[in-house]
């Protein structure tokens, strides 16, 4: 199984993130943002982006002693979860209502677990 993450920020914002997180995987750069768009994945309004919803996520952070990092580029670019096998076929689609909305570690796993239809 081979993981990677797609990004739409600048190499080298890419660059920080996995030096000061550890990041163990491949940061993959799509600045034109095509990969986001084939997948659904747009811009958010100030609301999904700013509600009350991702308060609660912010606290959570907090909370567990780490500050949210200051954004620099286009906060209201939603991202979301896909996971596509080794034969290209598309095992889970999840397009993020908001910074704080994300499937569940037990679904993620689910769907790499899941035998190939």
């Amino acid at each position: 199984m081979s993981v990677a993450a797609v990004t739409f920020e600048t190499p080298e914002r890419a660059q920080d993130y996995v030096a000061e997180t550890g990041f163990p995987w491949p940061m993959l750069i799509d600045a034109s943002r095509s990969l986001y768009r084939a997948f659904g994945m747009e811009r958010g309004s100030v609301w999904a982006v700013w509600g009350p919803q991702n308060w609660g996520a912010y606290f959570r952070i907090m909370a567990r002693g780490r500050m949210p990092r200051r954004p620099h580029d286009d906060v209201q670019q939603l991202g979301g979860d896909v996971l596509v096998d080794p034969r290209g076929i598309v095992r889970l689609h999840h397009v993020g209502r908001g910074p704080a909305d994300r499937p569940s570690i037990d679904t993620l796993l689910d769907a790499v677990r899941e035998p190939a239809p």
